[in-house]
């Protein structure tokens, strides 16, 4: 299993709004050069991050602009958006054989330690903001 682009592709997009606001306008176009990807696929992006409420887009000459403060945006916050997962992160073959003793004993045995890491990627997301990221940015650029 692989997370999509989509998680790094709108952690690239909020740093591209947080880093170039106010001295550019940030629209579609203007990340889809960053990331070095079709502009569509950027607004696909932004529509995500918009429903979930981490941006505002204006039509026209407004562009795009953070929702709320980046230190308030968790990485946790950005996969949430962009990524489709719903409940569980990992997902179990249908119906192991109950009469098989792997079979029978597999979601004893393994449920826990997938619950586990779902938790400490979470818990691992949810420590980084925007603002810390931003920070890395600029420290990398001076």
């Amino acid at each position: 299993m692989q997370i999509s682009t989509r998680f790094s592709m709108a952690v690239h997009t909020l740093l591209c709004i947080a880093y170039f606001t106010p001295k550019e306008r940030v629209t579609s176009s203007f990340v889809a050069q960053s990331v070095n990807a079709n502009p569509v696929v950027i607004r696909r992006v932004f529509g995500q991050l918009k429903e979930a409420g981490l941006i505002t887009v204006e039509m026209g000459i407004g562009g795009a602009k953070l929702a709320r403060p980046a230190d308030t945006i968790t990485l946790l916050d950005v996969f949430r958006a962009v990524e489709s997962v719903d409940g569980d992160l990992f997902n179990f073959h249908a119906d192991p054989n109950p009469e098989c003793p792997v079979g029978h004993s597999i979601h004893a045995v393994l449920d826990g330690e997938l619950a586990d890491a779902q938790r400490a990627l979470e818990d691992r997301l949810a420590q980084s903001t925007l603002a810390d990221l931003e920070g890395r940015v600029e420290q990398l650029n001076s």
